[in-house]
């Protein structure tokens, strides 16, 4: 029998991690959990949103729905519409999040966010609208910007009642689990009051994304803090590094400024800074878990693997349910360092989070890992995966002729 050799090797897996985390994933959160007003309210023509994908029709075609005759009055042009919604976010015991929480906005399986609450846990905003705050890093998955692009998510078309169908807002806050709740019915003049989504704790979390030595912050550093945050969000990179400098070295145990003054280096490629600042966000607050991520992400992209298996250990110890990306850099690391059933242990458990497959990457990995396992089988699920949910994938020629491959060897396996 002809034996499948491995598809692709430990170069290639690294680069395809290194790809998956550099700089348009550094700002998952907002930077920081204590200030800021409620989102602003969009103005009527303001700015336009996206659309799901599945509508099928053209621009300013009018929807058909079930039983209703072509020449009937149907809805007015609602996607020129803008649909608001607000509410919030409450811890279930009532109290509000102790850090700012993003907003999403999921249909039919399509994780898309939205907006942040604000320091008192409200939110306010457009349904749809390019939210420019609303930045990426390691807690997110790459695949959903992509897929929002392609889903329409990212189009100029506004979002329209009918889009609504299979459509929820929940929040997302590491170490917590949230509520649902439904858009299926709501109509572009409806009250934009959603109501409260509630967050509860899960258990086995010890470590979270937001840090209790905040509040503690003295007058002076809080300010330069907020000014460090507002250059960040301009991306004015010196600018932000001197004003950050200034909040740690007027409160050194300031623990979101340390954080996101290492972004901020990272940013600039200043790496060792970068893990100097999160070590110290570290020392100043050992439950404040995003410090991990961050020197997993650095870690991952200076290729140093048991740098990246001992940050992933350190922060899911802490919090099991931070992201599916931090098993996956745990898996790239471990398969790199040859432990391949670790790999495959931690590839499974990114899998298992990753229930919307934003991170095909994982199962590319699996099937990697398995077919030099001879599980064939197997390995030729997880690539059928892989193609399904990154069909413009650069390398999607190279993966049919593995799957291939993985189906004769498959074949000649069970059929000697």
């Amino acid at each position: 029998m002809k034996k499948v050799t491995p598809f692709i090797g430990v170069s290639a897996v690294a680069l395809a991690a290194i790809l998956f985390v550099t700089a348009p994933f550094c700002f998952a959160q907002e930077p920081g959990g204590g200030g800021g007003g409620q989102a602003p309210q969009q103005p009527p023509g303001g700015q336009p949103g996206g659309q799901p994908g599945g509508g099928g029709r053209q621009p300013g075609a009018q929807p058909n729905f079930p039983g209703q005759n072509q020449d009937q009055t149907q809805f007015p042009d609602v996607q020129q519409t803008p649909i608001y919604l607000s509410g919030k976010v409450r811890l279930s015991d009532g109290s509000v999040p102790p850090d700012r929480v993003v907003i999403e906005r999921v249909c039919n399986g399509v994780v898309r966010p939205e907006a942040y609450s604000d320091s008192k846990g409200n939110f306010s905003f457009q349904l749809g609208g390019r939210n420019s705050e609303v930045f990426f890093d390691a807690s997110v998955g790459n695949d959903s910007i992509s897929r929002d692009s392609v889903g329409g998510f990212g189009s100029q078309r506004g979002i329209s009642e009918r889009d609504l169908a299979g459509c929820e807002i929940r929040a997302s806050l590491p170490g917590f689990q949230s509520e649902s709740i439904m858009l299926g019915f709501r109509r572009a003049l409806d009250n934009p009051d959603i109501g409260v989504i509630s967050l509860h704790r899960l258990a086995k979390v010890e470590g979270y994304t937001f840090s209790i030595t905040t509040g503690l912050a003295p007058k002076d550093a809080r300010k330069a803090y907020e000014n460090g945050v507002n250059n960040m969000k301009k991306q004015k990179w010196p600018e932000a590094e001197r004003e950050l400098v200034k909040a740690v070295q007027g409160y050194p145990k300031y623990a979101i400024a340390w954080f996101d003054l290492g972004r901020v280096y990272q940013q600039q490629k200043k790496f060792d800074d970068a893990d100097h600042a999160y070590t110290e966000a570290l020392k100043a607050d050992s439950k404040f878990i995003s410090p991990y991520a961050q020197l997993a992400t650095v870690a991952v992209a200076r290729q140093k693997w048991e740098d990246v298996v001992q940050y992933t250990s350190q922060l899911l110890k802490l919090n099991p349910y931070f992201s599916p990306n931090m098993y996956f850099f745990s898996a790239v690391a471990n398969y790199n360092l040859q432990k391949s059933d670790v790999a495959e242990d931690q590839a499974r458990e990114a899998a298992k989070l990753d229930k919307e497959h934003r991170i095909p990457k994982i199962n590319q990995l699996l099937g990697i890992i398995l077919a030099q396992k001879q599980d064939y089988t197997g390995a030729a699920e997880n690539m059928r995966i892989y193609l399904k949910f990154s069909p413009n994938a650069p390398d999607v020629d190279a993966v049919k002729q593995q799957l291939a491959d993985l189906e004769k060897a498959g074949a000649e396996k069970t059929n000697p």
